[in-house]
């Protein structure tokens, strides 16, 4: 009988103990969808509450909103293939460009534009020294020129022109 009495104390231990690793399981999964839900959803829930307000807070935040305006990448469809000048120290490049812009409409507008780009972009380079264009300088020369080119098509095509960078993909020279 003693044998009966002890083995019904073990199976309250175990059972209590079964208890609490279930509650304590249950408080941390909900502790971390709370922390989920908080931090997934918190930028929303917050500009909801500033717009409803309507306070010189939230009038700046709306102002800083608008100016940062999404960056995209935008490749051009085909890389850029140039013959270079006889007697200069290659035949021909070949250059994949990548341009940073600010917003989906200078996104079009570059797609709209890109013959034009192209043909500017291949007179260009068509221009340049094939020793100086071995050199970082010249890549960058070549880039800086390349930027301002495409900046003044956007202008006069779009009206306005928001290029922020150019990337060289891929440059190969023969």
């Amino acid at each position: 009988m003693a044998e009966i009495q002890q083995e019904g104390v073990e199976v309250k231990k175990s059972s209590k103990k079964l208890i609490i690793i279930i509650l304590a399981a249950v408080i941390l999964l909900a502790g971390g969808g709370g922390a989920a839900y908080f931090f997934l959803f918190k930028s929303a829930s917050v500009e909801g509450e500033h717009g409803e307000h309507g306070n010189a807070n939230s009038d700046e935040k709306h102002k800083d909103s608008e100016v940062a305006v999404e960056k995209l990448y935008f490749d051009l469809t085909k890389p850029l293939v140039v013959n270079l000048p006889k007697g200069s120290g290659a035949k021909f490049v070949m250059i994949a460009i990548t341009f940073l812009v600010e917003g989906a409409d200078m996104v079009d507008a570059l797609k709209k534009n890109e013959p034009m780009i192209r043909n500017n972009l291949l007179m260009l380079i068509s221009a340049q020294n094939a020793e100086e264009l071995k050199t970082r300088e010249g890549k960058d020369k070549l880039r800086a020129g390349i930027q301002e080119s495409v900046s003044a098509t956007l202008t006069k095509m779009a009206g306005k022109s928001q290029l922020k960078d150019i990337y060289f993909t891929s440059f190969v020279m023969q």
